[in-house]
C-alpha cells in the first residue's frame, strides 16, 4: 500500500512540478502571475457588465444554435441526435430577467414565442436559467445553458426526461443593399 501511495505521489510531482516549486526570485514576483509559453504578457481588459450584456445580445440576435442532444437514462448517455434552435432576439427586462424570442416549430405550428429566462454570470460567461416553464401539451421544462465563444452547452429536464445539449452559434448575415442586386456585365 505504501509503495502504491509513493507511486501516486511521485507521478503527481513529475506531472505538475510547477505546482510545488518555490519561487526564489523574491516576494514581488510571487504576487505577480508569470505568463506561460501560451500566454501573452498583456492580459485582455475585462469587459464591463454593460459590454458583457451587449455581447450576449449580439451573440443571440438572429442566431441559430445548431448542435446535438442526448438523454441521460439510467445514468448513461443515449445516442446523440441533431438539434436546432432559432433565436430572433433577446431583450433585458431588468435585474437578471430577460426575454428570448425563439422560433418554435412544434406539432405543425411555427411561431415565435417569448421565453422568460434568468441570465446569471459566471465571470464573463452568461448562463441561461429556465425553471419549470410550462410546455404546450403538458409538463414543465427546466434548463441551464452556458454560452462561450459562439458555443453553448447545458443540461435540461422535462417531465421524466433529463438530457444534455451542446453546439455552435451562427448569426444571420446582414445583407448590404448592394449585395441583394445582381451585377450585370
Amino acid at each position: 500500500m505504501k509503495a502504491h501511495l509513493f507511486s501516486v505521489a511521485t507521478a503527481a510531482l513529475l506531472c505538475c512540478p510547477h505546482g510545488f516549486a518555490q519561487d526564489k526570485s523574491g516576494a514581488d514576483s510571487a504576487s505577480k502571475p508569470q505568463p506561460t509559453s501560451g500566454q501573452s504578457v498583456a492580459e485582455k481588459p475585462k469587459l464591463t457588465p454593460e459590454e458583457l450584456e451587449t455581447k450576449f445580445k449580439n451573440t443571440l440576435t438572429k442566431a441559430t444554435m445548431s448542435g446535438r442532444w442526448c438523454l441521460v437514462k439510467d445514468g448513461k448517455l443515449t445516442p446523440e441526435k441533431d438539434d436546432k434552435y432559432t433565436i430572433q432576439s433577446v431583450s433585458k427586462l431588468g435585474g437578471d430577467m430577460w426575454i428570448i424570442h425563439a422560433r418554435i416549430q412544434y406539432n405543425k405550428k411555427d411561431i415565435v414565442a417569448p421565453i422568460p429566462v434568468q441570465v446569471k454570470w459566471a465571470g464573463d460567461t452568461p448562463v441561461i436559467v429556465v425553471d419549470n416553464i410550462p410546455v404546450p401539451g403538458g409538463g414543465t421544462y427546466s434548463a441551464r445553458v452556458l454560452f462561450y465563444d459562439k458555443t453553448y452547452a447545458g443540461t435540461w429536464s422535462g417531465g421524466e426526461h433529463v438530457g444534455l445539449l451542446n453546439g455552435v452559434i451562427t448569426n444571420e448575415k446582414e445583407e448590404s443593399p448592394d449585395s441583394s442586386q445582381k451585377e450585370t456585365k
